[in-house]
C-alpha cells in the first residue's frame, strides 16, 4: 500500500515537473514572439519627425524621405531619389472634369512638412492579425498548377474572383491610366478582402504593379476603404507586398499615404467621388511611376526590383477582385465594387472611365482589343462600352452571394 501511495506522490510530482516545463516553454514562446513583433514593428515604423492621429484613429507619420522603409532594400542602399518623373505621358484627358475627388481623413488634423513623406503608423494588433509575422503585409500564396506557364487563366485563382477589363493583342504597355469612383463595400470575413485596381502584370506574371482602393480587415483591422498600391518580384511564388510594408516602393509626396483611409465614398443613387491613378514608366530613368489625383506624383518602383518589367507590361488589367481563401460550400457574400451589378448604371454601380494605355511612343491612347475577364457572373460582373465624355468605360461588380450565386 505504501509503495503504491510513494508511486502516486512521484506520479503527481513528475506530472507537476511537466506542467511547470509545459508553462515555462509557453512563457519563453510569448516573450520570443513579442520581442519579434517588437523588433518587426522597430524595423517598419521609422523614427517620425512629426506625428498626426488621424480622426479614424490610425497615426501617420512624417517620416524623412531619406528614411523611409524603402532603402532597407538591399539594391536601393545606394539609391539617388527622383524628385519628379523625366518625362510623363502626353495626350492626357482633362482631370478637372473628375467628378469630387477624394481627400484623405487625416488631413483633418494636419499635413506633413517638406522633406518628409506620410506613412502609417504599423500596430502590434496589425502584425497579429497576420498568418505570421513573416506574412504580414504579404498577398496569400498562389497555387499554380504550371508554374513554367502561366496565363491568364491561371491568373485568375480559385480563391480570387475578378470582373475585370484587359487590353491584348499588344507586346508591350509602357502605362496605363483610369478614373474610378470609390465605394465601402461590405466584406465577410477578416481573411477576405474586396479591391478595385489597375494592374500593369510583366512577361510570364513575374512582376505585378497595382494601384486603386480596397477594403482589407485583415491589413488595416477595420473595414474602411482605403488607398493603395502593391507590387510583387514574383506573382507565382506569392512574393508582394502591399503598399509600403516591404523596401521598395520609393514615395516622394508629402500629402498623400498609402494605406490610409479616403474621403468621402461614392452614395448609392448619390454623389459619386472619383480617384484618379495613372502608372507609366519613364522612358529615361526606366522607372515605374504612380500618380494619384489631378497629376501628382506619388512615388516610383525602381526598375531594379522590378526585372521583369524592364521591358514594359504585357498585360494592362481594371476592374475589380475579390479574394476569399477559405472556400466554403457557399459563396462568400463579399461584395465587389458598389455591391450592385454594371446594369444598374451611373450612381449605383461601380465604374471605371476614361480608360487609357501607353505604347512605345510614351502617349496616351484610347485602348484596343479590349477583352473581359469574368470568373462568376451571377456573382460579379462588368459591362463595357464608350462615349464621348467617358472615353471607354466600363461598369463592374455586384452582391457576392444572391439567389443566382450560390
Amino acid at each position: 500500500m505504501k509503495l503504491q501511495v510513494s508511486i502516486t506522490h512521484s506520479l503527481m510530482a513528475l506530472l507537476l515537473v511537466m506542467i511547470s516545463l509545459w508553462c515555462i516553454e509557453g512563457a519563453v514562446q510569448a516573450t520570443t514572439k513579442q520581442l519579434e513583433v517588437q523588433q518587426h514593428l522597430k524595423q517598419l515604423n521609422k523614427p517620425a519627425v512629426k506625428s498626426i492621429k488621424s480622426p479614424d484613429g490610425d497615426i501617420i507619420d512624417c517620416v524623412h524621405i531619406s528614411h523611409q522603409p524603402a532603402f532597407d532594400h538591399p539594391l536601393l542602399k545606394n539609391h539617388t531619389i527622383q524628385m519628379r518623373p523625366s518625362f510623363r505621358p502626353l495626350g492626357l484627358y482633362d482631370e478637372q472634369k473628375e467628378t469630387s475627388p477624394i481627400r484623405q481623413l487625416w488631413h483633418q488634423n494636419g499635413r506633413c512638412p517638406k522633406d518628409t513623406i506620410p506613412i502609417r503608423r504599423t500596430k502590434k494588433d496589425d502584425v497579429l492579425r497576420a498568418s505570421s509575422i513573416e506574412r504580414y503585409g504579404k498577398k496569400m500564396h498562389r497555387t499554380i498548377q504550371n508554374p513554367t506557364s502561366v496565363g491568364l487563366d491561371q491568373y485568375n485563382i480559385s480563391a480570387r474572383e475578378v470582373a475585370t477589363v484587359f487590353v491584348s493583342g499588344v507586346k508591350t504597355f509602357f502605362g496605363a491610366k483610369a478614373i474610378m469612383n470609390a465605394w465601402n463595400p461590405k466584406v465577410e470575413g477578416p481573411d477576405q478582402f474586396s479591391a478595385s485596381e489597375m494592374s500593369l502584370v510583366g512577361e510570364g506574371i513575374l512582376n505585378t504593379i497595382q494601384a486603386g482602393w480596397h477594403v482589407h480587415p485583415s491589413l488595416y483591422g477595420d473595414n474602411k476603404t482605403r488607398l493603395f498600391a502593391y507590387w510583387d518580384s514574383n506573382w507565382k511564388l506569392g512574393i508582394g507586398c502591399w503598399n509600403l510594408v516591404c523596401p521598395g516602393f520609393v514615395q516622394v509626396n508629402k500629402d498623400i499615404a498609402l494605406g490610409a483611409a479616403v474621403d468621402p465614398i461614392s452614395i448609392y443613387d448619390g454623389n459619386q467621388y472619383d480617384i484618379t491613378i495613372m502608372i507609366y514608366k519613364d522612358p529615361n530613368t526606366t522607372d515605374w511611376w504612380l500618380e494619384y489625383g489631378n497629376r501628382i506624383p506619388l512615388g516610383y518602383w525602381p526598375t531594379s526590383i522590378l526585372p521583369n518589367l524592364n521591358d514594359g507590361a504585357s498585360l494592362v488589367e481594371w476592374g475589380g477582385e475579390v479574394v476569399n481563401p477559405k472556400l466554403s460550400h457557399q459563396h462568400t457574400t463579399t461584395e465587389m465594387g458598389s455591391g450592385h451589378f454594371p446594369e444598374e448604371g451611373f450612381g449605383k454601380a461601380s465604374y471605371f472611365k476614361n480608360i487609357q494605355i501607353v505604347l512605345s511612343d510614351n502617349v496616351l491612347l484610347d485602348p484596343t482589343n479590349i477583352g473581359s475577364s469574368i470568373t462568376q457572373s451571377s456573382c460579379y460582373n462588368v459591362h463595357n462600352d464608350h462615349s464621348t465624355d467617358w472615353g471607354y468605360y466600363f461598369y463592374y461588380g455586384g452582391p457576392g452571394q444572391n439567389p443566382n450565386c450560390q
